[in-house]
């Protein structure tokens, strides 16, 4: 995987404290996904797992993004953090992501429990009402496909513009 530097040292962020920071506080990314020269862009919610370096996502059984990951695997995505626009600047503030990895669609019964509490607890301030109510049993995660990336690589930017 080639990886392009940036332009504007000054703006990168390189702390992994704080690239791990906008990875917990944010809620949604953008991923690209690519088949036969074909691009597609979703924006999803996503729980972030420190440990593992990884997100989830969760999707219908059927659907576009997931032809596409059968397809190819690799991904690129980015997370951005609000910091506000500048009155009278004509600017915003903003913290960035550009990550890179492998997505995969999660098959073991095992995973998908861990990645869905993963999403919960990122996302939800109190899972279990969400949990209780969706999740009753084992027959409950067929209905849903649980998603992965595997991040390998990630860069970040901060400033306005």
């Amino acid at each position: 995987m080639h990886i392009h530097h940036m332009t504007r040292k000054e703006r990168e962020i390189k702390d992994p404290q704080i690239q791990n920071n906008i990875l917990k506080n944010g809620k949604f990314t953008t991923i690209g996904l690519c088949r036969d020269k074909e691009p597609y862009v979703v924006t999803l919610s996503y729980g972030y797992d420190e440990l593992q370096h990884a997100l989830y996502f969760h999707a219908a059984n059927k659907g576009l993004k997931l032809d596409f990951i059968q397809e190819n695997q690799a991904v690129c995505g980015t997370i951005i953090e609000d910091l506000g626009y500048l009155k009278d600047e004509c600017a915003h503030a903003y913290r960035s992501l550009v990550y890179r990895g492998k997505i995969s669609i999660v098959k073991d019964l095992q995973e998908k429990k861990e990645g869905m509490e993963v999403l919960f607890h990122h996302l939800e301030e109190d899972p279990d009402p969400i949990r209780d109510r969706t999740l009753k049993n084992d027959a409950a995660y067929n209905r849903v496909t649980m998603i992965k990336i595997e991040i390998d690589h990630i860069s970040g930017k901060e400033g306005y513009d």
